[in-house]
């Protein structure tokens, strides 16, 4: 008789392989290395975020004929017509129906190719089409003027060489954030001031816009400091953002010119005198008002200086 099958035995697990010490040892080390790295990424990603905001944009929309069959880069549809079938973006390109046109997002992302200059671009349009904060302009001459002109008697009210500041604006217009403002080439700081403030004046929108002029000038007429600081604080809301950025730039700029003033001679009030009609501009005034503004004008301007940390 075959004997049944025996009773099964409990294996004992196997057992696991000892970790060797070099493992244990850089385990650790991995792991700080995995996190560091995703910092350093997050980092990044933070900074390539500040440097390039997402500056809202509407299109500008130019009536256009396109030739051969088009179709609506919003709709779809074909575009019907022999002339004027429809509108295009100069900025970006964007084709698309006359109609459509008012109901397309604000979302216009300018190409270099459309934005062929510098001075008399709009400034919102200028930093987007180069992914920057503020017009490469704007950077360039404040730093070139920080490094070497802080302390030059009369800094923004003497004035350069008008042929010399064309030079400095053609070379901008041509080669973007390649043009050379250095020493070597533009010895003269009075000529890099010069072409900071024809930038400033050549916008077709003004840094201080038209549509938030008439609140800047009310607020310059409050007498009481601190209600005036208040409403300044809410005038510069209206702003579009890379307005109200490079306004801000400017203004922290201007304010170290201040601290150099026993040397450069400038104070905010004077300053002010000079930036005011170049950061303002009165929309459609008659003679006299505009002239009566100047004072208003220039208010504005000082107290952007001297509360920059403030307002900004």
């Amino acid at each position: 008789m075959e004997n049944g099958p025996g009773p099964r035995l409990n294996r004992a697990p196997a057992p696991s392989k000892p970790t060797s010490p070099a493992s244990t040892f850089w385990q650790p080390i991995r792991s700080f290395a995995l996190s560091q790295l995703t910092s350093l990424v997050r980092r990044a990603t933070l900074r390539e975020n500040d440097l390039a905001p997402k500056y809202e944009k509407v299109h500008n929309f130019k009536v256009h004929t396109f030739r051969g069959p088009h179709w609506c880069e919003y709709c779809a549809n074909f575009m019907w017509g022999l002339i004027a079938q429809g509108v295009k973006c100069a900025d970006c390109g964007l084709n698309v129906h006359k109609q459509c046109s008012k109901v397309v997002p604000n979302d216009c992302q300018p190409d270099l190719r459309h934005v062929k200059k510098v001075y008399s671009c709009d400034l919102t349009t200028l930093v987007k089409a180069h992914n920057t904060k503020r017009p490469m302009v704007v950077d360039m001459c404040i730093q070139e003027i920080e490094a070497r002109g802080l302390q030059s008697e009369g800094l923004y009210r003497i004035s350069g060489f008008s042929e010399l500041i064309e030079d400095v604006k053609l070379s901008f217009d041509r080669d973007g954030e390649k043009a050379d403002i250095s020493s070597n080439v533009y010895e003269d700081i009075n000529i890099i001031t010069g072409a900071l403030k024809l930038y400033f004046r050549e916008l077709p929108i003004p840094i201080i816009t038209y549509d938030a002029y008439p609140r800047f000038i009310e607020t310059a007429k409050i007498a009481d400091p601190e209600k005036r600081l208040e409403s300044l604080h809410e005038a510069l809301k209206l702003l579009p953002p890379a307005h109200c950025e490079t306004l801000r730039y400017l203004m922290a700029h201007l304010k170290r010119v201040t601290q150099c003033e026993k040397e450069n001679l400038m104070s905010s009030e004077n300053l002010g005198i000079v930036f005011g009609p170049t950061l303002m501009r009165a929309p459609e005034l008659d003679a006299m008002t505009a002239l009566n503004d100047i004072r208003y004008q220039r208010l504005v301007v000082e107290t952007l200086i001297t509360n920059e940390d403030v307002l900004f």
